[in-house]
């Protein structure tokens, strides 16, 4: 998340409540851990509760031990190890039938002067009519790469921010892409240099609305990696009041999926991720969903957010949890989610 003050170090207290799951950490290359997802086991039914279990811990751990691998060493925008990041996101919607939203997938940053890029998939809309309405689901997938050595250890490996949202985005995709039960259109996102200002989302954001495009709404997912603490909501979203997107995500969730955190609207966390450029652009719905607390998780910007912190089966359900709400906002014959006036 672009932007917490340092200062907020000084409030984050780290959560025992979450449970640490190990994987190995033997880094798969892109091309190869694609492969062997594809041929995973049969993917289940459209979920309608947390006890559905379409993303699991596998698929999970599969992929946050890649993207916070040293090997990427931080994926900081315009390095080899984000590179390695950007290629493996091409070949997992690939195998996963998520078309390239340009010519390719690669978005090229104008606003950057290292070679950097966004990642841009699309899953087309069944609906005649509702496909040309747009959804654009996001994360970014850069950190801020190497740091001040700790213990010998100076890689920001960036597992909560944002590999975390980065895996949630990447399986949400697995399930539009390969169950194409979208009526309108989905656009996967994930952008690169979220930590150096948000200008991955403000040039695609920028770059989309050039092209007249019919967004509806921007959801975003930023540091998903462990549970929240002691809230009677799943996760919260950032800009709660600016529309109505929790009471519909609650809805379709039959649960109290989406509620209010607080220090999210003190610390103005809606201007600090990369729901923000779609929101000056566009002036639709646009807010991002986020576990992280300040009481949850205190390696923010750190050595020691590490993989082996993240919490999978949280995360896994999440995604879980997230499908059906994203499945009735895509296929609701009216654009449900309104921005409050």
């Amino acid at each position: 998340m672009k932007s917490i003050l340092y200062t907020f170090a000084s409030l984050l207290v780290l959560s025992c409540g979450s449970t640490q799951i190990q994987e190995t950490t033997t880094l798969v290359s892109p091309t190869s851990q694609a492969s062997t997802a594809a041929s995973a086991e049969p993917l289940t039914t459209s979920p309608k509760n947390g006890s559905d279990t379409f993303s699991n811990v596998d698929r999970i751990g599969s992929i946050m031990n890649f993207m916070a691998s040293d090997e990427l060493k931080g994926r900081d925008s315009g390095s080899e190890g984000i590179e390695m990041a950007a290629k493996y996101i091409e070949d997992y919607f690939g195998s996963y039938g998520v078309a390239p939203y340009f010519k390719s997938y690669r978005d090229t940053l104008a606003n950057f002067e290292a070679p950097a890029y966004n990642i841009v998939g699309i899953v087309e809309g069944n609906d005649p009519t509702l496909k040309n309405e747009y959804i654009v689901i996001g994360a970014h997938y850069d950190h801020i790469g190497t740091v001040a050595p700790e213990n010998g250890d100076g890689i920001a490996n960036g597992a909560n921010d944002n590999a975390s949202g980065t895996a949630t985005v990447m399986e949400l995709a697995r399930y539009f892409g390969t169950k194409k039960r979208n009526k309108r259109s989905l656009i996967f996102a994930l952008f690169s240099a979220e930590e150096k200002g948000l200008l991955g989302s403000e040039h695609l954001a920028k770059k989309l609305k050039e092209q007249n495009l019919n967004l509806y709404a921007m959801l975003n997912f930023e540091m998903t990696g462990v549970p929240l603490v002691d809230k009677d909501y799943f996760m919260y979203i950032t800009g709660y009041d600016n529309s109505n997107l929790a009471e519909v995500c609650n809805t379709y969730a039959k649960e109290k999926l989406v509620g209010f955190l607080p220090t999210a609207k003190e610390y103005n966390l809606f201007q600090r991720s990369d729901n923000y450029p779609f929101h000056k652009e566009f002036g639709v719905p646009s807010h991002t969903f986020c576990t992280f607390d300040f009481t949850n998780f205190d390696h923010y910007h750190k050595v020691g957010d590490e993989v082996d912190i993240m919490d999978f089966e949280h995360m896994a359900t999440l995604v879980n949890k997230s499908i059906p709400v994203l499945e009735g906002i895509a296929n609701a014959p009216t654009q449900e989610i309104q921005v409050a006036e």
